[in-house]
């Protein structure tokens, strides 16, 4: 973990301590970038066997950003933008027109809706981004970080994101190269 993304990470944090805002962020993160490629999903090439999409194509800048923030949690990234990727790819390939611009819109307007409820309700705060732009890039990263600490992955992230979880809750220490180190 290098250390640009550990303030990020500790600033983020401090808007986020919630666990319902954090499944709101879930729902919200997965219903943006869906929606946000699936236009983009329109157009797409063949590269050695594979549909690639003009989505994929512009999601790589951010997919490399986030490895090199972190490379086990840029993976885990990876892994599910592939998914979503090819999910949208596949909603593009079935739905068409005035569908898929109305899905597009539906995809991100409750991806926003659900994180702004998020924050108002549940954590009672404005969402980070409106004080830190960048906290657009840092969501899927705290997500991805929770997930690993759910599976007790990672304690070094785990202590960052949730500094009074214990290891009795599910941390492993698994990993090697993985040291605890407090903010």
């Amino acid at each position: 973990m290098n250390a640009l993304f550990r303030r990020q990470m500790i600033d983020y944090v401090e808007y986020h301590r919630d666990p319902r805002n954090g499944l709101m962020h879930v729902c919200g993160i997965i219903l943006l970038f869906t929606g946000a490629v699936l236009p983009l999903s329109l157009w797409h090439f063949d590269a050695l066997g594979f549909r690639i999409s003009l989505g994929a194509i512009l999601a790589l800048p951010v997919l490399f950003y986030w490895l090199l923030l972190d490379a086990a949690l840029g993976a885990g990234i990876l892994a599910f933008a592939v998914l979503l990727l090819a999910t949208a790819m596949m909603i593009a390939d079935h739905v068409h027109g005035a569908a898929l611009w109305a899905l597009f819109a539906g995809l991100v307007i409750l991806g926003f809706v659900s994180q702004t409820v998020g924050h108002k309700v549940f954590e009672r705060n404005n969402p980070s981004l409106l004080d830190h732009p960048a906290h657009l890039f840092l969501g899927p990263m705290f997500v991805m970080a929770k997930l690993y600490m759910v599976f007790g992955l990672r304690p070094s992230v785990a202590d960052l994101i949730a500094p009074n979880w214990s290891q009795d809750q599910g941390a492993s220490n698994r990993l090697q190269g993985d040291q605890h180190s407090h903010p």
